[in-house]
């Protein structure tokens, strides 16, 4: 769902060593489309599960979308939120984790 200039990607399922290639294209191709986008979050409410690959796709995000300055997050509720929380990542996926300059 998309709504101007901020887009809102909703995962379900598992994400795992199969799935995050096609996560992994889906916000690639979201982060480098043009116009520039000022945020993206990833509403993770319906993943089941996360395995280390989903995750690592997550961050690999994070970089392309710190490089082009665009915010992105990751929203929802539940233990894969609850995973990234406890393993200290949640902290990197804030609001202003793609702007650059503000704190």
């Amino acid at each position: 769902m998309e709504s101007g200039e901020d887009t809102v990607v909703h995962l379900k399922g598992c994400i795992d060593v199969d799935s995050s290639p096609d996560v992994r294209d889906r916000l690639r191709a979201i982060l480098l489309k043009d116009p520039l986008l000022r945020s993206v979050s990833v509403n993770l409410a319906d993943v089941t599960s996360i395995e280390a690959s989903g995750i690592a796709t997550l961050v690999e995000s994070l970089k392309v979308a710190r490089d082009r300055a665009i915010r992105f997050h990751l929203q929802g509720h539940g233990s894969v939120l609850q995973l990234f929380e406890s393993a200290g990542l949640l902290a990197l996926f804030d609001d202003n984790s793609g702007v650059k300059g503000e704190s």
